[in-house]
């Protein structure tokens, strides 16, 4: 992270003023952190294991047994890919109605806060 405590706003794009968007330190983490979540290994090109690929567990029956391994599947995913910028206290998986949420809590290695967000996608009915 730079020092003036911007980076570059994940996934990359312009804005209305023609320039680079930029994310604060706490954007910037939950905007790398949703990038592995729904990042299929395979989709990147030059980088096909990045990810973990929960878009894929949600065409599964919805039971105990999947929530556990979906948690360990993004659990791992997260400390791969991130773990120089966080560490992982607990990822929580729970499918209700048509939604997939996925909380994740950490602590920010640069400055030692805990955190916690949250992350939903539609599950395909």
């Amino acid at each position: 992270m730079p020092q003036d405590g911007k980076a570059l706003a994940l996934p990359f794009a312009i804005d209305a003023r023609g320039h680079t968007t930029v994310a604060g330190a706490d954007d910037h983490l939950r905007q790398m952190i949703e990038l592995v979540l729904f990042t299929t290994p395979g989709e990147r090109v030059n980088r096909p294991e990045f990810g973990c690929g929960v878009r894929q567990l949600v065409f599964a029956p919805n039971s105990d047994t999947l929530a556990a391994a979906a948690e360990q599947l993004i659990h791992g995913a997260l400390i791969r890919w991130l773990d120089s910028v966080m560490a992982i206290e607990q990822v929580q998986v729970s499918a209700d109605d048509a939604t997939l949420t996925i909380r994740v809590s950490y602590t920010r290695r640069d400055t030692g806060e805990k955190q916690s967000d949250a992350f939903s996608t539609p599950i395909p009915g």
